[in-house]
């Protein structure tokens, strides 16, 4: 049933003359989340700098792809092949951006030449997506194609006929717990993505599966294996996975990840071996000394479910009860990931955003979710529940739910 536009505009100035002030802006984790690893903050000492093959972590030397204990647990968290990875410092993000900048410059294997030096180079880009990724293509240039979202992953009839195009280098992709949308890529899109035509021979999938266990429930969403899969549809060279502990332990210092294909690795070697000689070992051993193994790993993720899906809940709730039945909004319900995805009526995103900032609730600028900020629609919203404390975040859900209501009703009364 719709709701009067006179009473809810009233629920909304009592509302905002709570005097609040909440950020909704972006997906950090909280101090509660932190806190979880605080016992890697304690010195290691007693000379416990030692890694499995007996080298000393403190000093340079060994493999530049990483300890060999830490990429196996992580091959068994990610179900990577553990010769498939190389570990890097805090940022998978910084990994990304090595990897278009030295395809720029460099090329890739299976390529004819440098992206570069190739006309008009352009990404696909799956929208509502992550705003960090399509900011880097941007900035280098990239035209970014998008295409919807379709609640199994992308469509893949417009990815595939755009991949068609020899222009069309790369895609992102968030494949598991989506940014903002909360869905996983079904089966069928993996194989899909993995086998289809392309008309660059070096076009190259970039998978980002930051989510990859943190999950919501207590189920463990699978995702289809996308390097086996490229490998059995003759394409072993295309997909660039990444993923970090950046949401697992500390924020600004956990472990990135880079895997590929072994001409991939050794691609990404080449350029690596010239830029450092190798990434933080001592903060990989205290992951390994902290983390256990892989079951230790989703132990530690159960605790931060434990902290964070009230908090989706609370938004969830609030959604519901001022908006269910309306009309004026549909939401997501992710089972995973850190993110709930909102569609407003087409053209009141930013009114929904701007009666927030009103109200004392910052939340994500309005576009954020689709190439250069300019949703076409002005319709997605993303909100992020994880960092403030349940009290305000359960305030904060009410006060959106209260302005998408109010943005919607004055839509349809003009």
């Amino acid at each position: 049933m719709l709701p009067d536009l006179a009473s809810t505009r009233a629920d909304y100035e009592s509302f905002k003359a709570r005097g609040l002030k909440l950020d909704m802006t972006r997906g950090k984790p909280s101090p509660e989340q932190l806190s979880l690893s605080d016992a890697m903050l304690v010195p290691q000492g007693n000379g416990d700098t030692t890694t499995a093959a007996g080298e000393d972590a403190r000093n340079y030397g060994g493999d530049l792809r990483g300890l060999p204990e830490v990429r196996a647990l992580f091959a068994e968290a990610l179900g990577l092949p553990a010769d498939a990875i190389v570990l890097g410092n805090n940022s998978s993000l910084a990994l990304m951006h090595d990897c278009i900048v030295w395809a720029l410059l460099k090329g890739v294997p299976g390529g004819e030449r440098p992206w570069s030096r190739e006309p008009s180079p352009a990404f696909i880009c799956p929208v509502p997506g992550y705003d960090r990724h399509f900011g880097l293509a941007e900035d280098f240039g990239f035209r970014l194609l998008p295409v919807p979202l379709t609640g199994q992953g992308p469509d893949m009839d417009a990815v595939e006929a755009l991949a068609a195009d020899p222009a069309v280098k790369g895609m992102w992709c968030v494949p598991r717990y989506s940014n903002p949308t909360g869905e996983t890529y079904a089966d069928e899109t993996v194989r899909r993505l993995a086998a289809m035509r392309t008309g660059a021979p070096d076009f190259r999938l970039f998978w980002d599966d930051a989510y990859a266990v943190h999950h919501l429930t207590a189920a463990r969403t699978p995702l289809a294996p996308i390097l086996d899969l490229c490998a059995a549809a003759g394409h072993p060279d295309r997909a660039f996975c990444f993923a970090s502990t950046s949401k697992v332990t500390l924020a600004g210092a956990g472990v990135a990840l880079f895997a590929a294909s072994p001409a991939n690795v050794a691609w990404y070697l080449a350029r690596a071996g010239r830029r450092t000689i190798g990434a933080d070992k001592l903060n990989q051993l205290r992951h390994l000394r902290f983390l256990r193994d892989a079951e230790g790993l989703h132990a530690h993720m159960a605790r931060h479910r434990a902290l964070i899906a009230p908090k989706f809940d609370a938004v969830l709730d609030a959604l519901e009860r001022r908006l269910s039945g309306t009309g004026l909004a549909r939401w997501s319900r992710p089972e995973g990931g850190y993110f709930i995805s909102v569609d407003v009526l087409p053209g009141t995103a930013a009114r929904v955003v701007d009666l927030a900032k009103a109200a004392g609730l910052a939340l994500t600028p309005a576009g954020a979710t689709w190439p250069q900020g300019r949703d076409p629609e002005d319709a997605n919203l993303r909100l992020a529940p994880t960092f403030p404390s349940l009290k305000d975040v359960a305030a904060a859900a009410e006060g959106i739910a209260l302005c998408i209501a109010l943005a919607g009703l004055e839509a349809r009364a003009a």
